[in-house]
C-alpha cells in the first residue's frame, strides 16, 4: 500500500503571532524529507501538528493528510503516526521485552512475543531482550525506541534530532541503519534535524527560516 504524508497551505499560531507560516510539502512512501532550521523556527510545531499534539493556545490553519485522508482534526491516538524523540523515553521500571510488548499491537501472546524478538532482530539486539534500559548504552537505548515506534506498525513516522546526543561514529552507524528500516518499510518519514549530515536526500529539503514576527 502506498501512503503519503501531505502538508497543505499549514500555518500555527500563538495569540496572533505566526511559529509557521504557510508550509507545503509532501513525503511519499519511503521517503526522508528533512527539515532543517534554527532554534524556534517552527520545527517542533511542524511535528505538533502532523502527529495531533499541538499545545493548548495555539490555532492551526491548513491541512495534514495522510494517504488522502485529511487528519487535521483527528486526536492524536487516531492518527497512528509514530515518532522518534532525542530520548529515547523508554520505561526504565520495565525490561527491553517489557517497553517493547508495551506498543506491540493487540493478538494472542505467543504472536506478540514473536514481534518483539523480530523487532529486537531488526535492530541487531535480540541478546537485550530481557535487559534492563539503564544497562544499555545510549546508541542501545535509541535502537531499542525506535524498534518500539516501528512495532506499533505506524503509518508514518516522525523523527526529531533522533541521533543528536549520539557520538560522531555512532551516529553514523545509527542514521544507515534507521534510513534502510525506512526503506524497506516503506514509511514515509519527516526528519527534523540541525546537521547537515542527517540528510538523507538532497531533493527532499525544506529549510525554515528564524523566527517569524509578525
Amino acid at each position: 500500500m502506498t501512503l503519503d504524508v501531505q502538508i497543505e497551505s499549514v500555518s500555527v499560531q500563538s495569540t496572533g503571532l505566526p511559529l509557521l507560516r504557510d508550509l507545503r510539502l509532501q513525503v511519499a512512501s519511503g521517503e526522508i524529507h528533512t527539515v532543517m532550521g534554527p532554534s524556534g523556527c517552527g520545527k517542533s510545531t511542524l511535528l505538533a501538528a502532523i502527529c495531533g499534539s499541538l499545545a493548548e493556545g495555539l490555532t492551526l490553519y491548513g491541512h495534514v493528510s495522510l494517504d488522502g485522508q485529511d487528519i487535521t482534526a483527528r486526536p492524536i491516538q487516531a492518527r497512528n503516526i509514530g515518532i522518534v524523540m532525542q530520548d529515547d523515553l523508554l520505561f526504565p521500571h520495565m525490561t527491553v521485552r517489557e517497553n517493547l510488548l508495551f506498543a506491540a499491537p493487540a493478538g494472542a501472546k505467543a504472536q506478540r512475543e514473536t514481534a518483539v524478538r523480530d523487532a529486537l532482530v531488526e535492530v541487531e539486539l535480540e541478546q537485550f531482550l530481557n535487559a534492563a534500559p539503564h544497562t544499555l548504552s545510549g546508541g542501545q537505548r535509541s535502537r531499542i525506541s525506535l524498534a518500539r515506534t516501528l512495532l506499533a506498525a505506524p503509518r508514518a513516522l516522525l523523527l526529531d534530532e533522533p541521533f543528536s546526543k549520539l557520538d560522531v561514529a555512532l551516529r553514523g552507524r545509527m542514521r544507515e541503519m534507521v534510513f534502510q528500516l525506512i526503506a524497506r518499510r516503506g514509511t514515509p518519514t519527516l526528519l527534523v534535524s540541525h546537521d547537515v549530515d542527517d540528510i538523507a536526500d538532497q531533493t527532499r529539503v525544506t529549510r525554515l527560516s528564524a523566527p517569524v514576527q509578525a
